[in-house]
């Protein structure tokens, strides 16, 4: 069973199917290098690479959830959200006999 905290990460940055998606990664990674001037791009690789892990370790320290898990909670949410509703429809025909046999 999931823990209120889960709700609260739910609001929290999303992306790609797995906690470190190393295709965004390498693509902001290559993104960062390729912004790099001409005369130092015989380093491009190694700099590349260094990106890419400065960009995985500061995104792993972040609290960002799976896809995954944010659709699951989303789901969670909205069978919830359909329960109080058929609940405050059934209050409100409860409530209406109830009066009606008070008069």
């Amino acid at each position: 069973m999931w823990a209120p905290s889960h709700w609260t990460r739910i609001a929290r940055i999303v992306y790609g199917e797995a906690m470190l998606n190393t295709k965004f990664i390498d693509d902001l990674a290559r993104q960062i290098s390729g912004s790099i001037p001409a005369g130092v791009r015989e380093m491009q690789q190694d700099i590349e690479k260094n990106v890419h892990s400065l960009l995985q370790a500061a995104l792993g320290k972040l609290d960002l959830v799976t896809r995954e898990e944010f659709d699951v909670q989303t789901k969670v949410l909205a069978r919830t959200r359909e329960k109080l509703e058929q609940l405050e429809q059934t209050l409100a025909e409860l409530e209406a006999q109830h009066s009606k046999s008070d008069h």
